[in-house]
C-alpha cells in the first residue's frame, strides 16, 4: 500500500486526506495544510521528489531516506513559525502581551489607575509595566519607542508629530496652614508670592514650568525655600507650616476639607490645565495598548489636538 501511494500523483494524495484526515491524525490544522500544499506546488513545478518525499514523510507515509533528511531540517524551523503565529494570535486576542504606559504621580493616581484596574480585570494575562516619571521623561520614553503612549499633565509643547488628548482638567492652586492665617481673607497680589516663603515642585516638572510661566508672565520671578519631588511630600511640608505651598488641587483637597489647609486667594486665576494622553502620530500602539484607549474613549471623547493646542 505505501509503495502504491509514494507513486500515486501527490496532490491527489493529499486531497484524498484533506477530507478525513482530522479524524487520522487529531492536531490536524490550517498550518499544517498550506506547508504541505506549498511542498506539492513546488513538487509539480520542479519534479524534486524530495518536496514528495516531505510530505509523505510528515504524513508518517513512504518514507524515504532523502525525505526524513527534508523534514528534519524543516520540522524545527516550521514549528518556530507556528509558536510565533500562535503567540502573535494571543496577543491580539490579548491571551497574552505586555501593557506599556508611562505616567507621573499625579496622572496615575488622579486619573489612570482606576482603568488599569479595570484592564486588568478583563485582560489579567496582559503584562502592565508603568514608568513612572515626570511628563518630560515620560515624553521621551514615548518618542524612544520605550511606552505604547502616556498619560501627562499640559503644558506639552516642544515635541514635533505628537497627538494629545485632553482627558480631564486640573487646578494649581497656592494653599498654607495656621502659621500664615493673615492670607487667609484678603485678595493676594501676585507680586506678594516672591516674598513668602514658597515651596514648589523640582524644575524638572511641567507644574513647576508652568507655575514659573505663569508668575514671570506677571512680573514676578520666585525662589523657592522648599523644592519637593512629589505633591505629596509639599501638601506634608504644607500642613506643618513651613511655607505657602504651590499644589494642584486634587493633592491638597483633603487638608483643605479637613481645614488643615486653606487656599489663598491671589489677585490672578491661575488657568486650568489638563491631564493628556500622549501618543507618537506615527507610532502604531500594540493591541493591549489599543483596548485601553478605547476604554477611556468610553468615558472621555475628546478631541486630538497637536501639542501647539495645549499651552494654557
Amino acid at each position: 500500500r505505501a509503495k502504491e501511494e509514494t507513486d500515486m500523483d501527490v496532490r491527489a494524495y493529499l486531497k484524498d486526506y484533506l477530507a478525513g484526515y482530522k479524524h487520522y491524525k487529531p492536531y490536524w490544522n490550517y498550518e499544517d495544510g498550506c506547508v504541505l500544499l506549498g511542498c506539492i506546488d513546488l513538487y509539480e513545478a520542479t519534479g524534486d521528489p524530495l518536496y514528495r518525499d516531505f510530505v509523505l514523510a510528515y504524513l508518517r507515509e513512504a518514507v524515504t531516506p532523502a525525505g526524513e533528511i527534508l523534514y528534519s531540517y524543516v520540522q524545527n524551523g516550521y514549528e518556530t513559525i507556528l509558536r510565533g503565529e500562535k503567540k502573535l494570535r494571543e496577543m491580539k486576542g490579548l491571551e497574552s502581551g505586555e501593557l506599556r504606559i508611562g505616567a507621573s504621580d499625579m496622572t496615575l493616581r488622579f486619573f489612570l489607575l482606576p482603568y488599569l484596574q479595570k484592564f486588568h480585570e478583563a485582560y489579567p494575562k496582559i503584562k502592565i509595566t508603568v514608568t513612572n516619571g515626570p511628563t518630560p521623561e515620560t515624553l521621551r520614553y514615548m518618542q524612544e519607542g520605550r511606552i505604547d503612549f502616556g498619560v501627562v499633565t499640559s503644558p506639552v509643547t516642544g515635541h514635533e508629530e505628537v497627538n494629545v488628548y485632553p482627558v480631564r482638567p486640573i487646578q494649581d492652586i497656592f494653599v498654607a496652614g495656621y502659621k500664615f492665617w493673615e492670607y487667609k481673607n484678603r485678595i493676594i497680589p501676585l507680586s506678594e508670592l516672591a516674598e513668602v516663603p514658597l515651596i514648589c515642585l523640582e524644575k524638572n516638572t511641567s507644574t513647576r514650568r508652568y507655575m514659573d510661566q505663569f508668575l514671570k508672565e506677571s512680573g514676578v520671578m520666585i525662589h523657592p525655600e522648599i523644592e519637593l519631588a512629589t505633591s505629596d511630600m509639599i501638601v506634608q511640608f504644607a500642613k506643618r507650616n513651613l511655607g505657602v505651598a504651590s499644589v494642584v488641587y486634587d493633592f491638597a483637597r483633603e487638608a483643605l476639607e479637613s481645614g488643615e489647609l486653606f487656599e489663598l486667594k491671589i489677585q490672578k486665576k491661575i488657568p486650568e490645565r489638563f491631564i493628556c494622553i500622549v501618543q507618537g502620530s506615527h507610532a502604531t500602539l500594540s493591541s493591549a495598548a489599543q483596548k485601553l484607549m478605547e476604554m477611556i474613549q468610553e468615558d472621555k471623547v475628546l478631541e486630538s489636538t497637536s501639542d501647539k493646542g495645549i499651552k494654557e
